[in-house]
């Protein structure tokens, strides 16, 4: 069934002259939508949520009041395809519409053949026919195999079958709404990779395992070693110790689970190519899929255990997916897939997004923590590794007034041009967060310290008589020696960088606020004095700034937390100096 678009005056098709796109910048890409660069303030829902319209249409309102403008959510294969060769988009038509009216734009993810590492959402006449579609087999203890709750890899049946149904949706999407833009991207499949297993120990993945590894993949390694991932390149001193050109792949690797994991990581992303390939040649929207990573190793950012988080060893996380020590084989080997992008709960947030910037591809992450620990942290994706967007997991069980994820998109909405133009000027921003106080009073957050042209900034918490309280935000560097600080809870401190200057000061400090109409900004007040503590540093105080008992109220509250700064250095001549 199809879906007829009223053209009333919300739901005009806008007059874009392309369809949305990843354009180039000097060190990444933006993503571009009806002709514009364009700030994914995401959130995705809950699993299933999008499977119906009708619960849809109760969370539409809630999403716009979060200052969300764009919603993640699945298609997935058993709904669309309930009986082989019959497609049926009538769900995901009205999904589409309610989006559409809401004003918010959609990236659907495509739960296909796979979902965090298994086939549960793929349909019943996939599942239940073992034969035409094998699963994958779990290698145990005393040589015993298991059956996998997902299909095998390593045949063309279920190949084929996704590839049918992922080019009826984009074909179909491509039908209802190119001229609206309404979904901007396509995520293929859902954390993709083998648990319980490194690798696949059916008969037939044994048989490919055993055979030569294919020369393009060794050829890579060995002339892109210069640029690979220093994750990849630890689990590869094997490869170049051995110096082995060919044979199979523990031969060339020697025997190990990374070897294992190489194994699927290979296949994996062929098969995923394969997918996606064909849906961009129905439609050409920005395809990407996302990762499960390790939540065990140096960027651990979690207290919990290994059953609960996925880590470890490969198979505890899902083995083949593209988490970055195979990060260089998914960019090689599924180039229709515009970027790989992390889902970012249990691993340290800074070091994920700098491993995913490689080869500077751009950001994007798809799941994340919905809370405040997760939402101060998007600061550091959009400041310092020029994310196209950020998306929160779990969305729609949350209500605006208690979401944090409400005060720090609207606020990155008022400033999205501002921020987007800076992501096309490498090097003029940087992004930062300071956690709440440990119960000790030590403080886990450090200073950000970052250089533009001739000044050195230093970026720390924000300076209270009581309890310094939590923090988050970005600073540009406007050229000259003009700053713009955006957050709260933070203050930032100048120096200059030449060796002459004898003094480093604050010319001017002034309170800015985001025209809503045109997003440019207009002066407030003009800020000094207990502002600026008498002149050492520019403070942006939070909301409630803890004055603890002091009885002088030194610290003004927040208000539009965006401020402008200009700074200027003395080189005094004076042989007093």
């Amino acid at each position: 069934m199809r879906t007829t678009y009223p053209l009333t005056s919300s739901s005009m098709a806008s007059e874009n002259k392309s369809i949305p796109r990843l354009e180039k910048t000097a060190n990444s890409q933006q993503l571009i939508v009806n002709g514009k660069p364009f700030l994914i303030l995401g959130a995705e829902l809950q699993n299933s949520s999008m499977t119906s319209a009708a619960y849809m249409n109760t969370v539409w309102q809630k999403l716009v009041d979060t200052n969300i403008n764009t919603v993640l959510g699945c298609v997935t294969w058993e709904d669309i395809e309930l009986t082989e060769g019959h497609f049926d988009f009538t769900e995901l038509d009205q999904v589409i519409l309610g989006a559409r009216k809401h004003g918010l734009h959609l990236v659907l993810l495509w739960f296909g053949s796979f979902k965090n590492g298994i086939s549960t959402y793929a349909p019943s006449w996939i599942k239940k026919d073992v034969k035409r579609f094998p699963r994958a087999h779990l290698r145990k203890a005393g040589g015993l195999l298991e059956t996998g709750d997902v299909v095998s890899i390593f045949h063309e049946e279920v190949l084929k079958a996704d590839i049918k149904a992922f080019s009826a949706l984009m074909r179909h999407v491509k039908e209802v709404d190119e001229a609206y833009s309404t979904v901007i991207m396509v995520q293929v499949e859902n954390e993709i990779g083998l648990l319980g297993d490194s690798r696949d120990g059916s008969s037939t993945a044994n048989k490919r395992f055993s055979e030569p590894v294919p020369t393009p993949f060794i050829q890579h390694l060995s002339t892109e070693w210069d640029t690979l991932h220093a994750d990849l390149k630890r689990n590869l001193q094997v490869f170049k110790t051995l110096a082995k050109s060919s044979g199979s792949w523990e031969v060339v690797f020697g025997k190990s689970q990374q070897t294992d994991e190489l194994f699927m990581a290979y296949h994996y992303a062929i098969y995923v190519e394969k997918v996606a390939a064909a849906g961009k040649k129905e439609y050409a929207l920005p395809l990407y899929t996302n990762v499960w990573q390790n939540y065990v190793g140096d960027d651990g950012d979690n207290a919990f255990l290994v059953v609960a988080g996925g880590g470890g060893a490969p198979g505890d996380y899902p083995s083949g997916g593209g988490v970055s020590n195979v990060l260089d084989i998914w960019r090689a080997f599924a180039p229709s897939l515009d970027f790989i992008a992390p889902d970012i709960y249990l691993n340290d947030y800074s070091s994920s997004c700098a491993k995913y910037r490689h080869l500077d591809q751009p950001l994007f992450i798809p799941e994340q923590r919905r809370d405040e620990y997760g939402a101060r942290r998007i600061w550091k994706a959009f400041g310092s590794y020029q994310a196209i967007g950020t998306s929160p997991f779990g969305i729609d069980t949350l209500e605006p007034e208690t979401n944090p994820f409400t005060r720090h998109y609207g606020l990155l909405a008022s400033v999205k041009n501002i921020v987007l133009e800076a992501h096309r000027n490498p090097g003029s921003s940087v992004g930062f967060f300071f956690d709440e106080l440990l119960e000790d009073g030590r403080d886990p957050s450090p200073p950000t310290i970052a250089r533009f042209a001739d000044f050195e900034v230093t970026i720390e918490r924000s300076f209270v008589f009581g309890k310094p309280g939590a923090g988050s935000g970005m600073l540009i560097h406007l050229g000259d020696a003009k700053f713009l600080l955006i957050g709260w809870g933070f203050q930032a401190v100048f120096k200059s960088l030449s060796p002459k200057s004898t003094f480093t000061g604050i010319l001017s400090f002034t309170e800015k606020i985001v025209d809503p109409e045109t997003g440019k900004l207009t002066t407030g007040r003009r800020l000094n004095g207990d502002e600026t503590r008498s002149g050492k540093f520019c403070i942006m105080p939070n909301e409630e700034p803890d004055y603890g008992g002091f009885p002088i109220c030194v610290t003004i509250p927040a208000r539009t937390m965006a401020a402008e700064v200009e700074v200027y250095s003395l080189e005094e001549g004076s042989g007093d100096l």
